[in-house]
Order: C-alpha cells, then structure tokens, then sequence
C-alpha cells in the first residue's frame, strides 16, 4: 500500500510504503506526485519517500517508478529516502530508480523523519542537516526514451 503523508505541503510531497508494493499500485498512486508537479509548473519538488515498512515491490512496480522518474526526472530536485536502520539495504533497492533522477537523493533513518521533511523542503544549499548521501544525481539516463510502455 502507498499512502500520501499528512505533512506533505508546498513544494514537497511524502508518501509511505507499507508492505509488498505492486506496479498497480505505483501507477494508481502517481497522479497525485503528477498534480503537484503540474501545480508547481517549472519550479521543481522535493519528495520524500518514507520506506521504514516497505517489504518489497515486484518487477512491474520497479518499472512503473523508472518510467515516472525518467518522465519527471526535470521536476524534482530533492528525494529524502527515509527507511530501516541498515540504508545499504535501503540503496540497493533504490539505486535502479535513482538512476535515471537527477535529483540529489539521501537517506535518512527513521528517526531523522523530521530532519527528511527539512531537507526535501529546503534549497540545495542546506547541507547543515545531518544526512548520509546515497546519490548525487547525475542524470545517467536523462536522454533515455523507453521503448516498452507497459508490462
């Protein structure tokens, strides 16, 4: 299940996943990251991604998160990745998506939720904030166009 976190306002957008994530799910959820992204026009979002009770996503749900994040990859700016305690774990289930996001993407240990909120709000000047970077986004894929649409 993915769920729109309470706090999400301005310029950033939080969501939660709970359990075994499915591409339906992906596809069902992304509109409402696309409302925001529409509503924001050219000025860019911070997402926050908080994986703490994420149990895994199948193939389709991999892809749908590539297909979204290559499309949008211009629009978002910062992704706060907030999971278990071992973030190793947490960066090989997300370096295949962040691939393609040239956004600065760092996790944060759930304790550090609000510190997350803080950072994917802020501009890209507030390395004051305790984090571990995971990704420095550097657009690998910006160019790619993809030839498969659907599963």
């Amino acid at each position: 299940m993915i769920e729109r976190l309470k706090d999400s306002r301005g310029a950033a957008f939080g969501f939660k996943v709970v359990g075994r994530t499915s591409g339906d799910e992906v596809k069902a959820f992304e509109p409402q990251i696309e409302s925001l992204i529409k509503e924001r026009k050219e000025r860019p979002i911070g997402i926050l991604a908080d994986l703490s009770q994420m149990e895994g996503a199948d193939w389709k749900a991999r892809w749908n998160e590539m297909r979204f994040l290559q499309k949008y990859t211009d629009h978002i700016a910062r992704m706060a990745v907030v999971g278990a305690d071992k973030w190793e774990e947490v960066l090989a289930l997300l370096l295949a998506g962040t691939t393609v996001l040239q956004a600065e993407t760092r996790y944060f240990a759930t304790s550090e939720i609000a510190p997350a909120w803080d950072w994917a709000r802020s501009s890209k000047n507030a390395d004051h904030i305790p984090v571990r970077r995971m990704y420095l986004g550097t657009g690998l894929f910006k160019d790619y166009v993809p030839e498969y649409t659907d599963l």
